[in-house]
């Protein structure tokens, strides 16, 4: 297309593209409107998909747990559950963001989100270990109980990063230092939330689940990829440097 002056113009690589850019479709697609409420980011693009299977996730634990007597025991797969939806929440909330004043609202709401994510995380680790300990059961030997410490452990590690790099960024070095590591965070929040279902997935093949709550592997790895799918597809490029 030629300008005024007869000279062709030439279009930046990056026209449409940049912070509106999702990794699926088109610039925009999965970006909150300047006139719409952070409500709305839940369900923005595909995330309606990521809720669907976020909640099937979740439904299907819970109805697992609730058909059998409670015990203490109970409380851990309601517990971890929870946690996840809520970090499930969190990042649907945040992605859609892009001015100044959507990330700032966005984020606090995302900080709220993860904290009270990991307090029940927290509860559901003592309930197991207060459990185990009781019934002077083994600690840490099935491939659930691995995976389940170790996503703890990053899920621990995540939120303290998270918090120091917005609201502490003079304890990593300044702002520009704080800001320089926000891809990192965004990249192994995605890397956590996948390792939550392969958790989950791992827990199907527990004695306790075969036994007597009978969440079906299926079910669970169907869910998830439902999940997944309706997440991944909002990751914005430019966020993770891509």
């Amino acid at each position: 297309m030629a300008s005024a002056t007869g000279i062709p113009e030439t279009r930046s690589a990056n026209d449409g593209r940049g912070e509106d850019e999702p990794l699926l479709g088109r610039a925009g697609d999965a970006s909150q409107q300047e006139d719409q409420g952070l409500q709305f980011n839940f369900v923005i693009g595909t995330a309606v998909i990521a809720q669907v299977g976020i909640w099937i996730l979740a439904a299907t634990i819970w109805a697992s747990v609730f058909v059998q007597p409670l015990i203490l025991f109970s409380a851990h797969p309601l517990l971890n559950s929870a946690g996840i939806l809520l970090t499930t929440q969190a990042i649907l909330l945040l992605q859609p963001t892009h001015t100044p004043k959507q990330k700032k609202q966005g984020t606090n709401i995302h900080a709220i989100l993860n904290i009270t994510s990991i307090l029940t995380l927290i509860a559901a680790l003592v309930i197991i270990e207060y459990n185990k300990i009781a019934h002077k059961g083994a600690h840490f030997e099935s491939p659930h109980a691995i995976l389940g410490l170790i996503t703890y452990i990053l899920f621990f590690i995540q939120a303290i990063v998270g918090i120091l790099q917005y609201y502490f960024q003079g304890l990593l070095g300044g702002t520009d230092r704080a800001k320089s590591i926000y891809k990192y965070h965004r990249m192994s929040g995605y890397v956590l939330l996948v390792l939550s279902f392969v958790t989950i997935a791992a827990a199907t093949q527990t004695g306790f689940n075969k036994g007597v709550l009978h969440i079906q592997l299926w079910a669970v790895v169907v869910a998830s990829v439902i999940t997944l799918i309706g997440v991944l597809p909002r990751i914005k490029k430019q966020k993770l440097g891509l």
